[in-house]
């Protein structure tokens, strides 16, 4: 078997998009394995960039097949304006395939989180407003759609006049909100249905057979470890596990799929929505960095947070993931500062902690301790060897790997597929 996983190892927008388009040129199946269409992965091709949110970022290898599994959750809705957009691109999307397992984001979906986030108090999450929270409740509720009650009209109907019910209910009752009207529902999803039921399959199946026939299988998530439901800042989180354990029961794999996981990290920290961030820049450093490296979200446009590179957090990724390999991106922006704070550990009330504290109050108290690392000017862009990056990036990547214990495989210097520097060869 050949089993690959890309995970961020930050707050997400690290660039796995990017390495997942990379990787994916060279295998035979891309999996979604969580999420839904709040992440927006960004790939950029010839100086063309495209932007998916549902779609795996292998979509451009039409002779890779594309699988959306069981853990995501899928809005049909977005789903095929995402593919009109690309085949009007002259993309093909005929080889997407998608789990009969896999929930439906439904539209009470979406207005739901956004009542939710106007109601929220200082707890407020920050989500991109797109349903994913109340549609992975309805999940473990045990009341949620799936793909597989579209094969059977009846069910589907059934089971989404009981739901709406209750639905209806909350928004009514709990937020003041309007209703939905369950006839225009079904003429809503009538033609989902007959477009999207030819994709459906049994996904575990499909990957498993995939694997056993030794095909190359690349796993694919949305956001990052800091933003895990389990071990990321809680409540400041997703609503899935998009570490690499999350394959397992995002796809219904055994955790001897996984043969390489591949962390990704961004050469400085950024983060969207609310929550702590010991790092952040809240001073023109903060925005020079942001708009050198265009750090708005892909999903929402909203300006991200940004901040030095926080290697507890890096570190944290490596050890809950248990990563094989790290990919250093967006290298090429650091260029031109004097100096390049590296933060290495946490001073919390008067003692040093090298890593997260499960606590926001605590962690929310922590001050950054920084190794402060000589800058270089020289445009990087084009640089294609590791020995002839400027000595100070040289020592900066090389103080990422001692410190994570994990060699580094590739730095990525600039947005284009193939503007990488590979040190260790990963497919």
């Amino acid at each position: 078997m050949a089993g690959y996983v890309v995970v961020g190892t930050q707050w997400g927008d690290e660039g796995k998009g990017k390495v997942v388009d990379l990787l994916g040129t060279h295998v035979n199946m891309v999996v979604r394995y969580q999420g839904g269409n709040n992440a927006g992965h960004t790939v950029v091709v010839n100086g063309k960039k495209t932007v998916l949110h549902l779609l795996p970022s292998g979509i451009l290898n039409h002779d890779a097949l594309c699988v959306i599994g069981p853990g995501v959750v899928v809005n049909p809705f977005v789903l095929f304006k995402e593919i009109d957009t690309l085949e009007a691109q002259g993309v093909k999307c005929d080889h997407v395939r998608i789990s009969d397992r896999a929930h439906i984001l439904m539209p009470y979906h979406v207005r739901l989180d956004e009542l939710e986030e106007q109601r929220a108090s200082k707890y407020r999450v920050g989500t991109t407003k797109n349903g994913i929270g109340p549609c992975y409740a309805d999940k473990y509720s045990r009341i949620g759609l799936r793909m597989c009650d579209l094969k059977d009209w009846d069910v589907f109907l059934d089971k989404l006049k009981d739901t709406l019910e209750i639905k209806n209910a909350e928004i009514t009752k709990v937020f003041g909100g309007e209703p939905f009207d369950y006839d225009e529902l079904v003429k809503e999803f009538e033609p989902i249905r007959e477009r999207i039921s030819p994709m459906l399959c049994d996904a575990t199946d499909l990957v498993n057979k995939a694997l056993a026939d030794n095909k190359v299988v690349l796993f694919e998530g949305a956001q990052a470890n800091m933003l895990d439901i389990n071990y990321g800042t809680y409540p400041f989180v997703t609503s899935s596990s998009p570490t690499a354990a999350g394959v397992l029961e995002g796809v219904g794999v055994g955790p001897k799929a996984l043969d390489h996981i591949i962390g990704i990290v961004k050469a400085y920290s950024t983060r969207v929505g609310e929550g702590p961030f010991v790092t952040e820049l809240l001073d023109d450093t903060g925005k020079l960095l942001r708009e050198k490296g265009a750090e708005y979200g892909a999903t929402t446009g909203r300006p991200r947070r940004v901040g030095w590179l926080d290697l507890p957090v890096v570190r944290q990724g490596v050890r809950i993931n248990g990563l094989t390999e790290l990919a250093i991106t967006k290298i090429d922006i650091l260029s031109g500062f004097d100096k390049l704070p590296v933060c290495i550990g946490y001073d919390i009330d008067g003692k040093v902690y090298d890593t997260v504290p499960a606590s926001l109050e605590v962690y929310g108290r922590a001050k950054p301790v920084y190794k402060v690392f000589d800058g270089w000017k020289e445009d990087i862009s084009h640089v294609t060897r590791f020995e002839d990056l400027p000595e100070n990036c040289q020592k900066y990547v090389r103080f990422i790997e001692e410190y994570c214990g994990t060699k580094i495989a590739l730095v990525s210097v600039n947005p284009e597929r193939e503007g990488n520097i590979i040190l260790s060869k990963l497919i």
